[in-house]
């Protein structure tokens, strides 16, 4: 069973081939790595899953549909969130105010109770609080749900992004680098935040991330990505070890037979 799978996607800017028929799939309720040194493709991958870019060769299907070429908002709707690799947040409003702005889809109420400050109105505010509330408290942010965003530090602003992308309430959730700027307390806190997220809340997650440690110990499958194409797919275990991997991170020669014999599809 897969909730999301890319088949041989390619993606070009002018003469630039970004993606070159890149194939993967993801298993409901996994936690799944996607890797690979800075330029390989990752952002773009996941610029193409959601719709920011629309894929020049290839599917992209997510819960059985087609959803390569659709737009974000769509994307959304049919169930994947993610955070980006640079924060985005509102840093004048709140914390927990950062959060609801996300939760439209819990909205039941039309524009005129809104206008009209009516029972149903309140019955949607009421619903949104409760919601982001428990979010925060998930991601550790409970006691700064009235802080202004800008004021905390980098990794606090990461798991903000994350509670946010959370509360449209998604099937996948894509993470785009969230231990960038942590510490490694804060490194290990979030891998129990997302080994949370799956077991707790069913989210499937894909996972961007440069902090070798943080996939290494929470992502059950790999894929490896350099220059646009695929070079690996397995485990932890295997990546750790896989030739064209260790050439890619670390400029090692790798056997080409060994390579090719080794690598997944």
């Amino acid at each position: 069973m897969t909730l999301l799978a890319l088949e041989r996607v390619d993606k070009v800017f002018g003469g630039l081939r970004a993606l070159r028929g890149v194939s993967f799939e993801v298993a409901p309720g996994s936690i799944f790595g996607l890797i690979g040194p800075n330029g390989a493709g990752k952002t773009t991958l996941f610029n193409v899953i959601t719709g920011v870019y629309r894929p020049d060769g290839g599917h992209v299907r997510f819960d059985g549909g087609e959803i390569g070429g659709l737009s974000p908002a769509r994307v959304a709707e049919l169930g994947i969130a993610r955070t980006f690799q640079n924060i985005r947040l509102f840093r004048a409003m709140t914390v927990e105010e950062n959060v609801m702005v996300a939760g439209h889809k819990l909205h039941r109420a039309g524009l005129a109770s809104a206008v009209f400050r009516t029972a149903a109105h309140a019955s949607d505010e009421n619903a949104l609080t409760t919601r982001a509330r428990e979010l925060l408290e998930v991601l550790g942010l409970k006691d700064h749900a009235e802080d202004v965003a800008g004021s905390l530090p980098y990794g606090s602003q990461r798991r903000l992004e994350i509670a946010r992308a959370l509360m449209l309430g998604p099937k996948l959730l894509l993470l785009d680098e969230p231990a960038a700027g942590m510490n490694s307390s804060e490194a290990f806190e979030l891998e129990r935040q997302i080994r949370f997220l799956r077991d707790e809340l069913g989210v499937t997650i894909v996972l961007v991330e440069h902090n070798m440690s943080v996939v290494m110990s929470v992502c059950e499958r790999i894929h490896v990505v350099d220059h646009g194409e695929t070079i690996a797919e397995g485990t932890p275990a295997e990546i750790k070890v896989h030739p064209r991997v260790l050439a890619a991170y670390l400029g090692q020669e790798a056997d080409p037979g060994a390579a090719d014999e080794e690598t997944a599809p």
